[in-house]
C-alpha cells in the first residue's frame, strides 16, 4: 500500500489514513524522499490525524522522514498529532526538536509558509 503524496505549489501534502505497518512506512519514507527530489519541494507537511497508535519502529521511521528530508532542504510539519501517538513518540525518545508542529492541515500549512519567509 502506498501513501498518496500531493504537490502544491512548492509543498508537498501528505495525509495518512491507513493505519502504518512496517512495509507501508518504510515504502512511504522511500516514496517521500524521491518526490522531494523530483519536485524540489521546499516544505513537507504530514497530517497525522487518522493516525491514532504507532509502535516504535514507526515512530523511528517517521523522525528519520523528518531528518531526512531537512538534509534534502524541505522543512516538514507534523500536523493532527493524537494523545496517544505524542506520548508514544515521548516515551520511546523521539523527540522531533525543532520540528514544527500544528493542529490541523490548514494550520501546518500556513506554519509552513511562515517558516519558510523567515
Amino acid at each position: 500500500m502506498r501513501i498518496p503524496i500531493l504537490k502544491l505549489n512548492e509543498y508537498l501534502l501528505i495525509t495518512i489514513q491507513v493505519e502504518l505497518d512496517d512495509q507501508t512506512a518504510l515504502q512511504f519514507q522511500e516514496d517521500l524522499l524521491n518526490k522531494i527530489h523530483q519536485t524540489d519541494a521546499k516544505g513537507v507537511v504530514i497530517d497525522l490525524t487518522s493516525v491514532e497508535m504507532i509502535d516504535s519502529f514507526i515512530a523511528k521511521v517517521l523522525g528519520e522522514v523528518v531528518n531526512m528530508s531537512n538534509l534534502m532542504g524541505a522543512k516538514v510539519v507534523l500536523t493532527g498529532i493524537q494523545p496517544a501517538v505524542a506520548i508514544t513518540l515521548i516515551d520511546l525518545g523521539i523527540h522531533l526538536k525543532g520540528v514544527p508542529t500544528a493542529l490541523d492541515l490548514e494550520q501546518g500549512l500556513a506554519k509552513l509558509e511562515q517558516d519558510l519567509e523567515e
